[in-house]
């Protein structure tokens, strides 16, 4: 076996910290306005103060963590303008690369999506039948549904992008907008009828509905504060 260098095992260590607690703040286990105490932080995640600091001051760049000067850190805070941007900016990512995607996507593009969608299918039967154990599992298949639609897109840089934003619109999801029911499975099956067909001009229409749809739902409901 080969022996991992120190520095190596610093990295991997900083790099899972960071991931945890990205995914903390996105699936609201962290929830928004929450402070973040370096000592607490270090015990939950595992690493060093001064990692855990770099850690925040990367999730601040991000937008997720905001950074109160000598006051430390505290997690993002929500609010409805700020969901309507994330919506919009979704929506103009991702449309853009479903052109591109559905143009140069082949077989293998096609495999990928029906994979993704069966995936997330079975786990929106099981929240429409009101199992609700399985609501981050759920969270992450449509993550990969629509990262699968645009994955021939041939742009690394569009790819990341929409990934970010989109992580953004899932952490909204997670604190805001509940499940929609039969009306959100019925768009990820038409989405994925148009990436089978190439219909892309129907799937940017379907797209701005399914986005539109969830946040309107999440006003409605009035589950988010402030504007």
């Amino acid at each position: 076996m080969t022996e991992i260098a120190p520095h190596s095992t610093q990295a991997s260590v900083a790099g899972n910290a960071y991931q945890r607690v990205r995914e903390d703040i996105i699936f609201g286990v962290l929830l928004p306005g929450r402070k973040l105490k370096l000592d607490v932080l270090r015990e939950r995640y595992g690493a060093s103060v001064s990692t855990m600091r770099e850690i925040l001051n990367r999730l601040h760049s991000e937008k997720l963590v905001v950074a109160e000067g000598q006051k430390g850190f505290s997690v993002a805070p929500i609010s409805v303008a700020n969901l309507e941007e994330v919506a919009a900016l979704r929506l103009l990512l991702e449309c853009r690369a479903l052109e591109q995607s559905f143009r140069a996507g082949g077989v293998e593009w096609e495999a990928g999506v029906v994979a993704a969608h069966h995936r997330l299918s079975r786990m929106e039967a099981a929240m429409a039948s009101g199992d609700r154990a399985g609501t981050m599992d759920w969270k992450r298949y449509d993550w990969q549904f629509h990262q699968a639609l645009i994955q021939s897109c041939g742009s690394r840089l569009l790819i990341t992008t929409h990934s970010a934003v989109f992580d953004k619109y899932l952490r909204y999801q997670m604190l805001a907008l509940s499940y929609r029911g039969e009306i959100a499975a019925q768009e990820h099956t038409e989405l994925l009828n148009c990436a089978l067909s190439r219909d892309v001009t129907r799937a940017c229409e379907v797209l701005k509905r399914h986005v539109e749809g969830g946040v309107a739902h999440a006003l409605a409901t009035g589950s988010i504060g402030g504007s």
